[in-house]
Order: structure tokens, then C-alpha cells, then sequence
């Protein structure tokens, strides 16, 4: 039925413990279900070989200015995950995201009444610091209820999961790095842009996010929003024009069916006038630029 395909950062101290609950939980998430780990970090061969999950460890990296290795870029396994997918229909989902039961019904029903689409949704955040007991009955609804007792939906601009056909981005990816910012966004772009039926399924599916910290990072989570890999990516969008959220999408997926967002042209409407005052507020910013290092010179001078 599904493919879930990710990659992950080691497995190690936290990270371990939500890496596998992520994993795990997809595999129950629907019959058959295959899941593709991609990445050489540490105590990943080993983590898919105990979880009886398929490990591909060669990826592309990018290259910093300085020529140093770096993070890993997202088209060497989007493309590779639908060319070695089992199945037709995939989802990348970051790797410390738990899915329960209402994931494959909310597949499903997209499936079945849309070619082309892009399923994406709201996550709760939660704080998990154990395995989850995944043998005991009951587990699903004890974690979901975590999420609801701390009520931390996050906002539409936060996007954990894609669920698409197989080809759908088939070498259509720029070389945008994992683990920094706007790739997602641009995912999102891609498929409204295209004409895809774009899926809000927040109200459908409960998408867990596990909290972590950004350790993997030396300047933690300011450096995934600012370094020189998340302004690349920001570029290779092609910048405001080219990134949509969870808001923008053409259908919503509720407990009652799928159907047309009703916001959807009051929100492009103020996407277009958005994206048109940052513009212009760059453009004053370049015509006044002479004036205001005119004005601070006769400062410092006078």
C-alpha cells in the first residue's frame, strides 16, 4: 500500500530513542508497509537491520564554501526512494514523527478520488523520552493523548510529512539540503504549482512530533534558520514566490471527507500581496541605501 522512506540523524542518546519510535510506529501504520532508511550515520545499519527495515547508506552531501562536507541532499533520496519503492504511493516523513491508525484510512481516501496530490498536515509536538511500548495495547491512543493533554499544534508553515505518488518529484528537486529550512515549503509550491490536488489532513491525521534539540548543529536551531546551506536553499526556491505551507492547500481531508478549501483564494490573495510588500521593501531598501549612508556619514562627521 505505502512506502515510508526518511533519513535520520545517529542513532544515539535521544535521538536513538525517537528515531526508533518514528520507525516502528510506521511500520504498523499500514499493512505491508515497506520503510527505507537512507544515511550512513552511526547505528543506522544496525537499526534497520534490527527493525527488519531496508537500509541504503550511500547518499549525496553537499559542500560547504570552504569545501568541507555537509548536510545531505534531499534528491539523492526522493529519487531514489520512487525508483526502489515497493509501492505507488510514498511518504517522506521526517524520522521523529509517529503515525497511529487514522494515517492509512487518510491515504486512502485521497487515493482513491485524486491522480496527483501531495498529502501534508499539521504536527503536535510532544515531549518523549522513553520507547514507546509498541507490544502493548493501547500504546497509540496513550501517546495521542499526550499530544492533546500539551495541545501544541503547531502552525501551517511547519511541514513534517509528504504523501504523493510514485514520480511525483522524480528529478524535479533542486540540490536543497536536509536538516535546514524552505526545501519543505518548496515541496509544497511544487505540487500547487503543477496543479496537484494540495491535502490538508491535519483534521484527519494526528502527525506526533517528538521535541529534540538542534545539537546536530553547531550554532543549534539559529543555524539551521541562517547558516550558508539554509540561505542555498532559500536561492535554489527561487525565493518568497516559490514557498507555500499547509495553508495554502486546495482541499481540506476531514473526519466528514475530502473537500475544496474555502480559504483558498482569500489565501493566495494574501500570499500575492505578501510576497509583493517584501519586494518592495527590498526595492526601497536599495534606492534609499545611497541616502541613509549619506545620512549616518554626516553624523559620524558632524
Amino acid at each position: 500500500m505505502i512506502t515510508f522512506f526518511t533519513t535520520g540523524k545517529p542513532f544515539t542518546g535521544h535521538n536513538r530513542i525517537i528515531q526508533r519510535n518514528a520507525l516502528k510506529s510506521w511500520k504498523l501504520a499500514a499493512p505491508d508497509a515497506e520503510v527505507i532508511l537512507f544515511g550512513d550515520e552511526e547505528g543506522a545499519a544496525e537499526t534497520a537491520a534490527e527493525l527488519g527495515i531496508r537500509h541504503v547508506a550511500e547518499v549525496e552531501r553537499a559542500v560547504n564554501a570552504s569545501g568541507q562536507t555537509g548536510p545531505k541532499v534531499l534528491r539523492s533520496f526522493f529519487d531514489a526512494a520512487q525508483k526502489l519503492a515497493r509501492h505507488e504511493t510514498l511518504c517522506y516523513a521526517n524520522c521523529d514523527i509517529v503515525l497511529t491508525a487514522d494515517f492509512l484510512p487518510a491515504v486512502k481516501q485521497v487515493n482513491e478520488t485524486k491522480k496527483e496530490f501531495l498529502i501534508v498536515g499539521r504536527r503536535w509536538d510532544t515531549d518523549l523520552r522513553e520507547e514507546i511500548r509498541f507490544e502493548e495495547a493501547g500504546w497509540a491512543e496513550r501517546v495521542r493523548e499526550m499530544a492533546r493533554v500539551k495541545r501544541h499544534r503547531l502552525k501551517g508553515d511547519w511541514i513534517d510529512y509528504f504523501v504523493f505518488p510514485r514520480g511525483f518529484y522524480l528529478g524535479k528537486l533542486p540540490p536543497f539540503v536536509i536538516g535546514r529550512v524552505f526545501w519543505d515549503q518548496w515541496l509544497v509550491w511544487k505540487a500547487r504549482s503543477g496543479g496537484a490536488a494540495l491535502v490538508d489532513a491535519s483534521d484527519a491525521v494526528m502527525a506526533i512530533h517528538q521535541n529534540h534539540d538542534y545539537g546536530y548543529h553547531p550554532a543549534g536551531k539559529a543555524g539551521v534558520w541562517s547558516d550558508e546551506f539554509s540561505q542555498r536553499n532559500y536561492k535554489l526556491s527561487g525565493g518568497r514566490w516559490h514557498l507555500c505551507t499547509i495553508d495554502d492547500a486546495t482541499h481540506l481531508l476531514t473526519p466528514e471527507g475530502l473537500r475544496q478549501n474555502p480559504r483558498m483564494r482569500r489565501r493566495s490573495l494574501w500570499r500575492f500581496w505578501r510576497a509583493a510588500g517584501d519586494l518592495t521593501r527590498t526595492a526601497l531598501l536599495d534606492w534609499t541605501r545611497p541616502v541613509r549612508r549619506a545620512i549616518r556619514l554626516q553624523k559620524k562627521t558632524g
